[in-house]
């Protein structure tokens, strides 16, 4: 499906904050026109002294967290490769790592898009490559990639059960 020789480039997203290294229980809210991605950020507990474990989950409220909303989104896909298999992701070795957001330039899954919809009778090659980014958001136990033209990131401290109850009733209104 993909070519290992590609151009496709790996660049590091500016200013996108960092998920949570331990537990940032990302889940996703998506209908075919919309989808955001929220996970708990890492925020770093300067009192920490290493002799204890904070347990964190889904229902913590109170917690650090981001929404991810994606403009016009084509696809996305949720899954592996985790933290421990990620040398197995095909952009590992173009700098894709663990625990980051980034986006893909000359994106191979974007021109695969385009192949697809190339049978299209009205097909028109630059209006449907027009805009189209490559994201991917690397989690502890899960990959987020998506193709869409944009984002906006919202910060709240929220449980991410809130938060999801909140988009849930966003995309029903």
């Amino acid at each position: 499906m993909f070519s290992l020789r590609s151009a496709e480039t790996v660049v590091a997203l500016e200013g996108f904050p960092q998920s949570s290294v331990g537990a940032p229980c990302p889940a996703i809210v998506a209908t075919e026109h919309s989808l955001a991605v929220l996970f708990y950020v890492e925020e770093p507990d300067p009192n920490w002294d290493g002799t204890y474990v904070r347990m964190v989950g889904v229902e913590s409220s109170g917690e650090p967290a981001a929404v991810v909303t994606f403009e016009r989104p084509s696809i996305h896909t949720f899954g592996p490769p985790n933290d421990e298999a990620f040398a197995g992701h095909r952009l590992a070795s173009k700098g894709l790592r663990p625990y980051g957001a980034f986006e893909i330039l000359n994106s191979q899954w974007i021109r695969l898009l385009e192949k697809m919809n190339s049978v299209h009778p009205r097909h028109d090659q630059k209006m449907y490559m027009e805009g189209k980014r490559h994201f991917i958001l690397t989690f502890h136990d899960t990959t987020f990639e998506c193709v869409a033209r944009g984002y906006s990131i919202e910060l709240a401290r929220a449980s991410i059960k809130e938060l999801l109850a909140k988009h849930i009733e966003a995309v029903n209104a």
